[in-house]
């Protein structure tokens, strides 16, 4: 199941497209969907947690926690929209689009996939663009 909150005002568009298409890429990997749960709030917030649990005194778009076992997909993924709309900007791409890529982001590192390294980091910009271009819907 996946579920989807705000800590801010944001209000997700398109809940069930976007949840059956998250779906179908855990599936596309060899997964089994459990419990995966979006938080999105403001930097405020997820610069606290970014503090709190990794130890790290910086912003970011996401942060996922991974609760996975074995094949069966599980966690929370926490994603700032503010620095959703800064991505986009600097990215020049819009503001769904680079929504889309950080929440799917998450998954793949659910998945296995790192972005660490150079190459570990080509490798996920890949699966995010696959996985971008199997949307049915804008």
């Amino acid at each position: 199941m996946i579920e989807f909150y705000s800590e801010n005002q944001f209000t997700l568009p398109q809940e069930r497209e976007i949840s059956t298409w998250i779906s179908e890429e855990i599936k596309a990997r060899n997964f089994e969907e459990g419990e995966v749960t979006y938080i999105f709030c403001d930097d405020a917030y997820l610069h606290k947690l970014n503090v709190q649990f990794l130890n790290h005194d910086t912003l970011t778009d996401i942060i996922s926690f991974d609760n996975s076992l074995g094949n069966l997909i599980n966690g929370e993924i926490y994603i700032s929209t503010e620095r959703v709309v800064e991505n986009a900007k600097e990215y020049e791409t819009g503001f769904t689009n680079e929504l889309h890529r950080v929440m799917i982001h998450g998954i793949l590192h659910f998945c296995g996939l790192k972005d660490k390294t150079e190459a570990e980091a080509e490798r996920m910009r890949a699966a995010e663009n696959k996985a971008l271009a199997k949307r049915n819907f804008t």
